[in-house]
């Protein structure tokens, strides 16, 4: 599920349950027999959908975390609970745990949107909101993260 490109507005119908869009399911094609895994976000009211790799591939770095310190403790329980595996049925749809669910404000409408390797799952009035407020300082974030070309000579 690597490079994932795409917004998408979907409905979310009685159950809990969302239709993936044609055009991210045949994206998520590597991974879609495979379970996923579901998390809230660290920082923002969204929720993350990883393919099982994905989600390997974080685990193998979190689980070098010395566990004999306290703040490495604390990140582990707060950055996992909650965590649940879902799958895909066959209709390509995900059924978001209510829990979950809750925590995100996801109630009719969500917004499946691609950040690179994972889906984040937002109540769509929230994402807009976070989109309209991230705007007002994207050009200096672009900078500030993107701009350094690694061509300083000091």
């Amino acid at each position: 599920m690597s490079h994932l490109i795409g917004t998408y507005q979907c409905k979310v119908d009685p159950k809990g349950r969302v239709k993936i869009p044609a055009a991210l399911s045949k994206q998520m094609a590597t991974t879609r027999q495979q379970p996923f895994v579901v998390k809230r976000a660290v920082f923002q009211p969204c929720l993350e959908l990883y393919s099982l790799s994905e989600w390997n591939a974080l685990m193998e770095k979190v689980n070098k975390l010395n566990r004999f310190k306290k703040k490495n403790n604390d990140f582990i329980r707060r950055f996992t609970a909650g965590v649940k595996v879902v799958e895909l049925d066959a209709t390509d749809r995900l059924l978001v745990p209510r829990d979950l669910a809750r925590i995100a404000h996801i109630s009719k409408e969500v917004v499946l949107s691609a950040a690179v390797n994972i889906v984040e799952i937002w109540d769509k009035q929230h994402y807009e909101k976070a989109i309209d407020e991230a705007s007002v300082d994207f050009a200096a974030l672009a900078e500030e993260v993107m701009g350094d070309d690694g061509d300083d000579v000091s």
